[in-house]
């Protein structure tokens, strides 16, 4: 029972520090999107509005007020579920983000089940063979993808199997009405994109923390013991090792959600990093602000539940003396 109440308070104490950190961040965001050149009503209108009209809409748009009476009005109606109008559509910003984060989602889901087994059995047979042919052409690939952008990969794996092999569609564009293969099928070279990239970092981790393990000398009496290289790795070292591999992996869910930006753009998948562009080429200020809130939001958690995995997993950590 203890522990528990330990978990308990540890989990409380990074939840307020994520909601201090996230509203220092929703100031940044509001302010940053307000210091932008430009008037957004004259922008709307065009050039050819005369000044009546772009003063009715800069009213209609809460413009004419100051700055602190429309930060306060935004994260309150934020707090209460209420994310504002679209100026372009004026449709809620909430309708638009719900069925776009539902796409990124199914994305980041389709990367994470391919990545994160992969990067592990990687992981795994590179801490077996180090030093070998193996682990030296998959250290050098893995730091290939990881210097490589994604929007490069991204365009080699649409000539390479979408327009020389003709495999996958090179423009990921999926519907409500289809069904869950072909949902997959659509999304295959985003996702084969994303795991390429947070595979690396993942089986570099999963690689080092084994490795250190392995020269430990409770592994060294298995082996003497007659222990084979699977239980060795499965029941004595990867255990030990959850908590730094935990850690990574959350870290790059993470970057899975907030970072498919470039990627959905690349392809033109309709999520929510593709609506931010969008947004941000039409200046529709409301979707912007909260499109990036959510991705700031999601990255907190998710930092905060590596933390948390972190220090559970080391009994040093949840009981420092």
């Amino acid at each position: 029972m203890g522990d528990i109440f330990v978990i308990l308070e540890l989990i409380g104490k990074r939840l307020l520090r994520g909601f201090v950190t996230l509203w220092i961040i929703s100031l940044f965001i509001f302010f940053s999107v307000e210091l932008l050149p430009g008037d957004l009503a004259q922008n709307i209108l065009g050039q050819a509005a005369t000044p009546e009209s772009v003063a009715a809409l800069r009213e209609k748009l809460g413009l004419d007020r100051p700055g602190y009476v429309r930060y306060w009005e935004w994260a309150t109606g934020v707090f209460s579920g209420d994310l504002g109008v679209a100026v372009t559509s004026g449709r809620p910003v909430s309708d638009l983000i719900l069925v776009r984060i539902g796409n990124t989602f199914f994305l980041a889901a389709v990367a994470a089940a391919i990545a994160v087994p992969l990067a592990l059995m990687l992981g795994i047979l590179t801490a077996l063979m180090r030093n070998t042919v193996f682990d030296r052409m998959a250290n050098a690939l893995t730091l290939s993808s990881i210097s490589v952008p994604e929007f490069f990969i991204a365009y080699i794996l649409i000539f390479v199997l979408g327009i020389s092999a003709g495999w996958f569609p090179t423009v990921s564009d999926v519907t409500e009405n289809m069904t869950f293969g072909e949902r997959v099928y659509e999304i295959i070279l985003p996702a084969l994109t994303l795991t390429m990239v947070v595979t690396a970092h993942m089986m570099r981790m999963a690689r080092a923390s084994l490795v250190n393990l392995l020269s430990r000398p409770y592994i060294e009496m298995s082996r003497l013991k007659g222990a084979g290289n699977a239980r060795m790795i499965l029941v004595h070292a990867l255990p030990n090792a959850a908590a730094p591999i935990a850690s990574v992996v959350a870290l790059n869910l993470a970057y899975l959600v907030t970072g498919v930006v470039v990627v959905e753009v690349v392809f033109v998948y309709p999520g929510l990093g593709q609506l931010l562009v969008d947004s941000v080429a039409k200046r529709d200020l409301p979707v912007v602000q909260a499109s990036c809130l959510f991705f700031a939001a999601t990255y907190i958690l998710l930092n905060l539940a590596a933390d948390v995995i972190t220090i559970v997993s080391d009994p040093r950590l949840l009981h420092p003396r």
